[in-house]
């Protein structure tokens, strides 16, 4: 089976990973594409279900030998990208591929897969409510959660990039729409 893939990027703290859970959990045929990096796997992360950890020395190798669809140096020496292997792993299991991905990442999918390839870029209702979330988390200190409100505005400028922008104002509400979307896209 050749299935579609379902991009999704927002800037952190949109509710982005939450609404890919919740897809997840709803019955239809997706799997979530697992993707590959260079980092070292953190105390409760597991390879294969996390990230594929591996050393840059072999995620160059890897890229060399062009077996990632996309790929990025997020910093020095510190690389993320999807496998072709992973997308062929999930069609060949019968589902759609659905990324949670960073909006170039997420734009290069779209621009490979055109029209079976469904880009949404999920978008806090303001700056100033994304950083109330920020603060809510209680993960970072306020300095992490400047540098991530900038990083913000800069995802946010490619918004219009993408096929959908769904602003998640309420996370329920935000979750039956994407639903609905992605139901009408498989279906089409």
């Amino acid at each position: 089976m050749k299935g579609k893939l379902l991009i999704f990027s927002a800037p952190s703290g949109s509710g982005k990973t939450t609404i890919v859970r919740r897809l997840l959990d709803s019955g239809l045929n997706v799997s979530f594409s697992v993707s590959a990096t260079s980092r070292k796997a953190r105390a409760n992360e597991m390879n294969g279900k996390d990230y594929y950890f591996m050393s840059a020395d072999k995620f160059r190798e890897k890229i060399k030998k062009n077996e990632f669809i996309e790929w990025e140096e997020v910093y020095s020496g510190s690389y993320y990208g999807t496998l072709r292997s992973e997308i062929d792993r999930i069609w060949k299991e019968g589902d759609h591929v659905v990324f949670d991905i960073d909006v170039k990442g997420g734009l290069n999918l779209k621009k490979l897969y055109k029209e079976n390839a469904l880009a949404i870029f999920i978008m806090p209702p303001s700056l100033k409510s994304l950083e109330e979330r920020l603060i809510l988390r209680n993960s970072e200190n306020r300095e992490k959660i400047i540098e991530r409100l900038d990083k913000a505005s800069y995802e946010i400028s490619f918004a219009n990039q993408f096929d959908q922008i769904i602003i998640n104002d309420d996370l329920d509400k935000t979750i039956n729409e994407t639903i609905d979307i992605i139901k009408t896209f498989i279906n089409k």
